[in-house]
């Protein structure tokens, strides 16, 4: 017998409450007055297999450890050597990029995310030993930035005690030739700032302890008294806004009015820059920008910042904002990938619109509406990180599932590429085509490498991953949401309740999902909101075995209102073909190309995929082909690859020739494609996400 239980959600209607009993999530929106869903508390959800059992397993064993072996070693990085020399610990003077001290934090943020699942002391005594010297680093008044200090402790002055001269506070120390507090906006202090917030809650969270918390309270401390004083140069100096996030979880975990007023503060103040710039979103005041502009990290930090903002205050010119940069995003703007930032150098889009007469160089950055290019796409791993970020608190606070499908695209296409599988190597920028042909070199690496000197992206990649089980559940009052499918375990409250789930699922490789409820909420209607993927065409419903009928939608949630008992079962069952997929023809880069997708992952063609050694630019995709998914394995990482037979262009040579008369491809050539999360672990090759399509 079918029973009509489930209707499918675009939106959801409830709101969160404070009795919820859920806090200590990765963002904590709790108490948040205008968010929809709330984080699992850390340490809540532990992957138990399959795809990120297995990538977990990498990151919290390998990648952990061989990043604190670049850190820690000062003739590769003098990250740990920087805070040591600021803690008094040892002697020398600062080296290294000005933001090494963020991503330190990074790293730190990551080791406490891994903590919270496996209690690890080995962990807990390394970020102890690291905090140590944090703590020791940072000034009596708050503020901690390492060269900074260093240069403070190398002209003898005392920054460190109670009873310091006050006039060391503040711009005043070496203010004159940029090396002073605030002294120069691309230093980066407020970024190093806001991700030792974001390091200080995680670890306080998933440890109990408070070393580092207490750091992070009296550097927002900081920071509040240095709005207070000198607002314009604290408007001057968000590059790479992650302390506007930062504000907001620290309000959040302490509850201090103080840190939110300071967060609605730093919009304010985005139009009080002086020669502000589109690349760095404040040319303008923020409450008049409706497009995405400017360097694509800055960008999506800001984004998310303004986002955290709205769940707290829930100001609808934000939203406003929020939903018309969102749409230029994801419908304009974005990498099939899900990764941003399709220009490493260029003039801005935007300029002529507020200034008619002012042209802007942008760096790092978006591009205009449908500029993609492959090659020379830029995509910052730190940028498609920022997008997530953006889309998960759209998500918490909208409850719409097509800001989940954004998180799921760029998390498993442009951030794990960011990564090698044996979890030692990085990319900056994640292109979508590499040619050995290409005449000109770029700025970085083809090759993922363990240390790069822009070294800001591999401890992001390393911490978003690793807090990747946080994104799986969320909950409302009296409901649960499942966001991102994988093997796992949840053990949580929902309310006074226990609630305890497991799931087994080949996910992304395999559309089956089955939950068995544990524990539950005795004698109580729960709802459970099961997320329809963007790509999913097809999907069937079960419970305890008998089909249920599920009017069935993509991008939306499928929700089933029931009384809940111990073992019950759901089994959820989404067909996953081999997608073709175009562009828009304004996209000229891809104009007559296809990119081939299955369920949630792009795939690619590497060059020794194709047989008989041709190359990639001879192979054409028929639009009837047939791919059969194919288990393998890469570097000890098993993932399904698709075969498939091709057309292949007549091989003719392209040295010194423009233009040619199009030639015959009436033959065939065997291929093989890969996720392209997985390129670039086999050696060097040609690798494209874009192939022609042979009608």
């Amino acid at each position: 017998m079918i029973k009509r239980l489930f209707s499918t959600v675009a939106l959801a209607t409830c709101v969160v409450g404070a009795a919820l009993s859920q806090t200590g999530g990765l963002t904590d929106m709790a108490h948040s007055k205008y968010a929809k869903m709330v984080n699992t508390p850390l340490g809540a959800v532990k992957w138990t297999g399959g795809f990120w059992g297995e990538r977990f397993n990498v990151y919290s064993n390998t990648s952990l450890q061989s990043m604190w072996a670049t850190w820690s070693n000062p003739d590769i990085s003098h990250g740990f050597r920087n805070f040591e020399i600021a803690a008094g610990t040892c002697e020398g003077e600062h080296w290294g990029p000005p933001f090494h001290d963020g991503d330190m934090y990074k790293w730190l943020e990551a080791v406490a995310a891994v903590y919270a699942v496996n209690k690890d002391p080995e962990l807990d005594a390394l970020m102890d030993k690291f905090i140590e010297q944090v703590v020791k680093a940072q000034r009596a008044d708050g503020y901690i930035h390492t060269p900074v200090i260093i240069e403070e402790r190398n002209k003898g002055i005392d920054t460190h005690s109670e009873h310091r001269d006050q006039t060391v506070i503040g711009t005043k120390v070496g203010a004159e030739d940029e090396k002073g507090a605030f002294a120069n906006r691309l230093n980066f202090e407020t970024y190093n700032l806001g991700h030792l917030m974001m390091a200080g809650i995680t670890h306080y969270r998933a440890t109990g302890k408070r070393t580092l918390f207490d750091a992070a309270i009296k550097a927002t401390d900081f920071l509040c008294h240095f709005y207070e004083t000198a607002s314009a140069e604290l408007a001057r100096n968000a590059i790479c806004p992650s302390h506007y996030m930062g504000v907001v979880e620290m309000y959040r975990a302490t509850g201090n009015p103080r840190y939110l007023e300071l967060s609605k503060n730093l919009i304010d103040i985005r139009g009080m820059v002086e020669n502000g710039t589109d690349d760095n979103q404040d040319r303008i005041p923020f409450r008049e920008q409706y497009n995405a502009m400017g360097h694509a990290v800055r960008a999506n930090y800001l984004y998310a910042g303004v986002a955290d903002v709205y769940a707290e205050t829930g100001e609808a010119q934000l939203m406003k904002n929020l939903t018309s940069i969102w749409n230029d995003i994801v419908n304009r703007k974005m990498y099939v990938t899900g990764a941003c930032g399709a220009l490493y150098d260029g003039t801005s889009p935007d300029g002529t619109c507020y200034e008619p007469d002012s042209i802007q160089k942008v760096h790092q950055s978006y591009g205009r509406a449908y500029q993609l290019p492959n090659s020379t796409a830029h995509n910052e791993t730190c940028a498609n990180i920022g997008n997530m970020l953006f889309n998960w608190r759209m998500l918490e606070s909208t409850g719409d599932a097509k800001y989940a499908d954004i998180v799921e695209t760029a998390l498993y296409n442009s951030v794990l590429s960011g990564v090698s599988l044996d979890g030692k190597r990085y990319f900056y920028t994640n292109p979508l085509r590499l040619s050995d042909d290409f005449p000109y070199t770029l700025r970085w690496p083809r090759e993922r490498q363990e240390y790069i000197s822009c070294f800001c992206c591999p401890p992001n990649t390393l911490r978003t991953i690793c807090e990747a089980q946080n994104y799986a559940y969320t909950v409302s009052e009296n409901a649960l949401w499942c966001n991102l499918y994988g093997q796992s375990e949840l053990t949580t409250k929902l309310g006074k309740h226990d609630l305890e789930v497991s799931q087994v699922t080949g996910y992304p490789y395999d559309g089956k999902v089955m939950l068995t409820f544990r524990a539950v909420p005795k004698k109580q209607e729960m709802a459970l909101h099961l997320r329809i993927p963007a790509w999913c065409d097809r999907a069937t419903v079960k419970v305890n075995g008998e089909a249920v009928d599920v009017p069935v939608k993509a991008n939306t949630y499928a929700t089933l209102n029931r009384v809940w008992k111990k073992g019950d079962v759901v089994e959820l069952d989404m067909e996953m073909r081999v997608k073709l997929m175009e562009s828009n023809p304004l996209v000229e880069e891809t104009r007559n190309q296809v990119v081939v997708k299955r369920g949630p992952l792009v795939y690619c063609l590497e060059g020794m995929d194709v047989a008989d050694g041709r190359r990639i630019d001879d192979v054409l995709i028929p639009s009837t082909i047939q791919f059969i998914p194919t288990e393998i394995t890469i570097d000890g990482s098993k993932m399904i690859a698709l075969d498939g037979e091709a057309r292949l262009m007549d091989e003719a040579s392209w040295d010194n020739v423009l233009y040619r008369e199009v030639g015959k491809a009436d033959r065939t050539v065997k291929i093989r494609l890969i996720p392209y999360f997985a390129w670039g672990n086999r050696g060097k090759s040609e690798m494209t996400v874009w192939m022609p399509l042979a009608k």
